[in-house]
């Protein structure tokens, strides 16, 4: 057997009892300093597990684990040696222990400019934000309280990045961009880069400046190597909270609802409007000037090509309703079969 790697941490019970808070109902104890996290049928003393599917709940019982996130309506009991904490839920019970966990092993930087990095006079950086070696930030440009920009991160002319943004290495934010408060933008993505827009006349493709911006609102996270093009004019906005994931392109204009969720892969046109809410699965493609209503979710692979009601479940493509697409799937598998009956109808008529 493979030797498990622990991480170098340790929180004792009662610093998670803080954490947790007074949304949790404990059962039982445990003398272990928690050294790591694992799946119930991995884990060992020492480790901290969760259940959140219900699917895995006989993995419990037999669970080494020192201290289990369990479901509030959970009825087993803790082995000895053993704490199970009951929850609503378990899963962002976890998410919180391993914020926890994150500061532990990444501790926030000292404030400060690295000596590598290239900062202009004209530039505005707060004292308690930490710029990375071989940064550039460019004539204007505003860099908030508590951002870290972590190394070879490009910040165009005039760029704003709100309090406590984290900016990863490798990524650019072209002129004039804004990034809100506390967003995550990952390694490797561009922000803010040319609009894909072109005049073809007689035959010759000619550039149309893209003189808009990109705006990305409070709490959003943008995945590695992901990019957004800035408007033509105007703003290409994602809204407060939206998730995009890894390998994402976002077209000039496109609009991006309040809490809307991107997987990765998704390619979206040109002025195409998400409302609040939305989510699209990994590798759907959305043809441009469309309009996605607020909570439709839209299957993965699939492609849109017409507007999408408000609450709408899709998949396929051309995309269709997710009930239809599910009977025509039932109904693809069968066609062998009325091939071979529609072949021996048309023998019997002969």
């Amino acid at each position: 057997m493979v030797e498990k790697k622990r991480l170098n941490i340790r929180l004792s019970l009662e610093e998670l009892r803080i954490i947790l808070g007074d949304r949790v109902v404990w059962k039982g104890s445990t003398e272990q300093s928690l050294k790591g996290v694992a799946s119930l049928d991995q884990a060992l003393s020492g480790d901290i597990a969760f259940l959140a599917n219900p699917k895995y709940a006989s993995q419990v019982e037999d669970c080494e684990a020192s201290l289990i996130l369990v479901p509030e309506d959970f009825d087993g009991e803790p082995a000895d040696d053993q704490a199970f904490a009951l929850m609503k839920h378990p899963s962002l019970g976890l998410a919180w222990i391993c914020g926890a966990i994150e500061r532990q092993l990444s501790p926030p930087p000292e404030p400060g400019i690295d000596g590598l990095a290239s900062v202009s006079p004209d530039a505005s950086v707060s004292d308690t934000a930490c710029v990375g070696p071989f940064c550039v930030i460019e004539a204007g440009a505003e860099i908030g309280p508590g951002v870290h920009l972590k190394s070879h991160v490009t910040v165009g002319r005039g760029v704003k990045i709100g309090a406590d943004s984290v900016i990863f290495p490798h990524v650019s934010v072209y002129a004039y961009c804004e990034i809100g408060a506390r967003c995550r933008v990952h390694a490797g993505s561009v922000i803010g880069s040319d609009g894909f827009g072109y005049a073809t006349v007689e035959g010759v493709h000619h550039k149309e400046p893209q003189i808009g911006i990109v705006q990305l609102e409070d709490d959003v996270e943008i995945g590695a190597n992901t990019t957004i093009d800035r408007a033509r004019f105007d703003v290409t906005r994602i809204g407060q909270g939206a998730k995009i994931d890894n390998l994402v392109q976002i077209a000039h204009n496109v609009q991006i609802g309040p809490g809307s969720v991107l997987v990765s892969q998704v390619g979206i046109s040109g002025s195409t409007e998400l409302g609040t809410y939305v989510v699209v699965g990994g590798q759907a493609g959305l043809a441009g000037h469309l309009k996605v209503g607020d909570g439709a979710m839209i299957g993965a692979q699939a492609g849109v090509n017409r507007d999408i009601e408000a609450g709408a479940k899709v998949r396929g493509t051309p995309h269709l309703e997710m009930t239809q697409f599910a009977r025509i799937a039932v109904l693809q598998k069968r066609l062998p079969e009325f091939f071979k009956r529609l072949t021996a109808l048309e023998q019997a008529s002969e």
